[in-house]
C-alpha cells in the first residue's frame, strides 16, 4: 500500500473523508485542504447513470467556465486560406494545415486544444492517433470542428472545458484554481453541472447524477450529498 504524505495526511483528518457534504461545503472544505506551495486545481469527478459502451447513453460536450481555469491555453487551429487570418485575428496560437500536420508527425505537440475546419478533418485524420488518446483531436459534438473558427478560439481561450463519460461512466473535468476562491469554483462547478444536465440521453433511465466527488491537485476526494445538487442547480 503506498504511504501518502504528512502534508496529505493532515489534510484528510481536517475533514471527513467519509462525509458526504453540501455543494458549497465540499467545495470550501476542498480548497481548505490544499497544501501544495503551487495553485492547485481544483477537480470533479461525476458518475453518470449511463452505460457509454451503448452510443445512445455516451455524454460528451463542451462548457465555457463563466471564469475561466486560470490557465493560458494554447490553440492549435488547422485550416486553409482566409480562415488563417480569422484564426490567428482571434488568437490562435498556430495555424497551419499539411504544413502543421507536417511539424506533429515530427513530434511537436506544444499546444493545448485544436480546432479544424470541416474541409481539413480529412487531412487532420492522418494524425488521429497522435492527437486522439491526448484528448487533442478537434470534435465537431466539442465545437472544435467548426469553419467559426475565431468563436472556437475564443471560447477555448475563455475557459472552455470539453468533457466525456469514461469507461466506467464517470466525468472528469477541471474547475479553475484553488485561489479563485468557492464562490467563482462554484459559478464554474454550476456551469458545468447544468451542462451535463442538458446532455441527458434519452435512454438513460432511473437516477442520472449518481454520486460526485470534489478535490485539489494534492488534496483528498470530499464526497457530495447528491440530494443537495437540485437545490444548488436552483439556487
Amino acid at each position: 500500500m503506498p504511504k501518502h504524505g504528512k502534508n496529505f495526511r493532515k489534510a484528510v483528518e481536517a475533514c471527513d473523508v467519509q462525509e458526504r457534504y453540501s455543494v458549497e461545503d465540499a467545495v470550501s472544505k476542498s480548497l481548505g485542504a490544499s497544501f501544495a506551495k503551487f495553485d492547485e486545481t481544483v477537480d470533479v469527478a461525476l458518475r453518470l447513470g449511463v452505460d457509454p459502451k451503448y452510443s445512445d447513453q455516451m455524454v460528451r460536450g463542451a462548457v465555457t467556465l463563466p471564469h475561466g481555469l486560470g490557465k493560458t491555453v494554447r490553440v492549435a487551429v488547422f485550416c486553409k486560406g482566409e480562415k488563417q487570418a480569422e484564426a490567428k485575428a482571434a488568437g490562435a496560437d498556430v495555424v497551419g494545415a499539411e504544413d502543421l500536420v507536417a511539424r506533429i508527425k515530427e513530434g511537436w505537440l506544444e499546444f493545448d486544444a485544436a480546432v479544424a475546419t470541416p474541409d481539413v478533418m480529412a487531412l487532420v485524420g492522418q494524425i488521429g492517433r497522435v492527437l486522439g488518446p491526448r484528448g487533442l483531436m478537434p470534435n465537431a459534438k466539442t465545437g472544435s470542428v467548426t469553419f467559426d473558427v475565431a468563436k472556437a478560439v475564443n471560447e477555448l481561450k475563455a475557459g472552455r472545458v470539453d468533457f466525456k463519460v469514461d469507461k466506467a461512466g464517470v466525468l472528469h473535468a477541471p474547475l479553475g484554481k484553488v485561489s479563485f476562491g468557492p464562490e467563482k469554483v462554484l459559478g464554474n462547478l454550476k456551469a458545468l453541472l447544468e451542462a451535463v444536465n442538458r446532455l441527458k440521453p434519452s435512454a438513460a433511465k432511473g437516477n442520472y447524477m449518481l454520486s460526485m466527488a470534489v478535490s485539489t491537485t494534492m488534496g483528498p476526494g470530499l464526497k457530495v450529498d447528491m440530494t443537495q445538487v437540485k437545490k444548488f442547480l436552483e439556487g
